[in-house]
């Protein structure tokens, strides 16, 4: 007797959670990627999306994938990675080194998303976006250029702010709490602009931490932070 397909998914759920598992393991998937729908995993594997649903869930139970409602669903931060970025508030960290942090702004402007921006919002294309510009010190020395975009729904006091007091990371973790991050490390030679505010050569490499947050199930913030390489590293415990 054949069996029918309640009785083949047990096995086949586990089969899609080994198969997402496996792209992540060989870095075919990185964290913050967008992995497939449950309508595509649903034709790979020919099984019911209830099936799909079922192995979707116990990873984000797992905390190896994360899902936003109307977005998709997302490789987690991986507990086995060396490197781990926390949200910290850079004012914090500053005090904590026994120094002292200001904040110096360069702009803070509400503008309308063009296309590129909508998409990475997932909004609509003239949605209302703020936008600020940072330079952090810490003891007098530039140490980050924070360049960020948010959400006008999401943070709609944001443009009230004094940044000179408080930072941006501060006042978003109250108006809009985390409830999901990506981001990228990279290291790139910083434009004339950024290297100006950092006050080194346009010949001397940066570290540069792209991050986008969710907060409600929508795209909060789009952040790209700017620091001198010869000054600045990235750590965390795990």
């Amino acid at each position: 007797m054949q069996a029918t397909d309640e009785q083949k998914a047990p096995a086949a759920f586990q089969r899609i959670k080994e198969h997402v598992l496996a792209r992540i393991r060989s870095g075919e998937w990185k964290e913050g990627d967008l992995i497939p729908t449950e309508e595509a995993f649903t034709k790979t594997f020919g099984v019911s999306r209830m099936t799909v649903n079922r192995a979707l869930r116990e990873l984000a139970a797992d905390q190896v994938v994360f899902r936003i409602q109307g977005s998709g669903t997302f490789v987690a931060q991986q507990k086995f990675q060396a490197t781990l970025v926390e949200i910290k508030n850079i004012a914090d960290e500053i005090k904590a080194r026994g120094h002292s942090h200001r904040g110096e702004l360069h702009l803070l402007e509400r503008l309308h998303a063009d296309e590129q921006q909508a998409a990475e919002f997932d909004t609509k294309s003239g949605a209302a976006l703020f936008h600020s510009l940072i330079v952090h010190f810490e003891d007098e020395a530039p140490i980050q250029v924070e360049d960020r975009w948010v959400h006008a729904e999401v943070a709609p006091d944001y443009m009230a702010q004094d940044f000179t007091r408080a930072t941006p990371n501060e006042y978003l973790m109250k108006a809009a709490p985390l409830q999901g991050v990506q981001y990228r490390i990279e290291a790139v030679m910083p434009p004339p602009h950024v290297a100006g505010m950092l006050q080194i050569s346009e010949q001397e490499p940066c570290l540069i931490l792209r991050r986008k947050t969710f907060s409600g199930n929508r795209v909060a913030s789009v952040a790209v932070m700017w620091h001198p390489g010869r000054k600045y590293q990235f750590s965390g415990t795990i």
